[in-house]
């Protein structure tokens, strides 16, 4: 049972930011992080399944702004490595919420760095910078929203609104960080931004593109396969309902139904399996305290 685990274990791992490598989640002893383990941020964020489903559901709502997308389209390679781009994503999140400080700091101003080099104009002659304020907001309300939906669906239908709200408090210090202004800090100033912004947001043939490959993207192995294709099937089912009809996407109740089933289950099993994700190594960082 143990070979099997560790196979289970190996696989997930191996779509996350954790196969990057790089950072040791686990020294200095003691060091809390920007957050540490009382947080609601680690509770939300430490379910290698409900993160995967949010996470592919963020990258599909962000891709509906006109700039966010053309960013992407213009500056990022996803067409010849999606999966690279889901685990830089991965790791960013991960070390930001469970990595010790200096390694979240240093990963922050990566992050600040690369966005003043990814600059230029929209298919519709609006000029974009990835440092825009602005646009920062929306990638970060995209993300931390549907983040927050897989969560409250896939474990935690319970979490307060007060907790919801302490979240989304607590996440908006990152996008900060990196440069975002009027950050919304509750679910009802999160929901409030979503439906302002819809005017703004379109699908495409570009989007439609990206959405294609990003839902086509390759599994690290052909065992890691079924669980990949579910996934992207949950981050859809995870948009909201006005978004998925901009995307023409229309699951059926049966299919969702089905996908929330599978979902649900996969996950039992990955949360039994995982002994070295971000999440334990930084809990083995913090029992550490000297």
């Amino acid at each position: 049972m143990e070979a099997v685990r560790a196979a289970i274990e190996k696989q997930v791992i191996g779509l996350t930011g954790l196969a990057l490598g790089g950072v040791d989640f686990e020294n200095p002893p003691g060091d809390p992080g920007l957050f540490g383990p009382q947080s609601v941020i680690w509770q939300v964020h430490n379910d290698f399944t409900s993160m995967l489903c949010g996470g592919v559901s963020a990258l599909l709502l962000q891709m509906l702004h006109p700039l966010a997308l053309a960013g992407v389209w213009d500056h990022s390679n996803f067409r010849a490595d999606m999966l690279g781009r889901l685990r830089r994503t991965s790791q960013f999140v991960s070390v930001t919420t469970f990595g010790p400080t200096a390694e979240a700091e240093r990963l922050i101003a990566k992050v600040k760095a690369i966005h003043l080099r990814v600059n230029g104009v929209g298919s519709d002659g609006t000029p974009y910078a990835a440092s825009d304020p602005d646009l920062l907001t929306w990638v970060h309300v995209a993300e931390s929203s549907r983040f927050l939906a897989s969560h409250l669906r896939y474990r935690n239908p319970q979490l307060s609104r007060d907790s919801q709200d302490r979240y989304y408090r607590e996440a908006a210090r990152i996008a900060a960080a990196l440069g975002a202004r009027d950050i919304p800090t509750s679910c009802a100033q999160v929901e409030d931004y979503l439906q302002r912004m819809r005017p703004q947001l379109a699908c495409d043939a570009r989007t439609r593109e990206v959405a294609r490959i990003l839902l086509a993207a390759p599994a690290p192995s052909a065992l890691a396969r079924p669980f990949a294709a579910l996934v992207m099937q949950a981050g859809i089912d995870l948009l909201p309902p006005w978004a998925q009809r901009q995307f023409d996407f229309h699951p059926g109740a049966l299919r969702r139904r089905l996908v929330r089933t599978g979902v649900a289950g996969v996950g039992k099993v990955l949360r039994g399996s995982m002994r070295n994700g971000s999440y334990q190594r930084a809990q083995r960082r913090i029992s550490r305290a000297s």
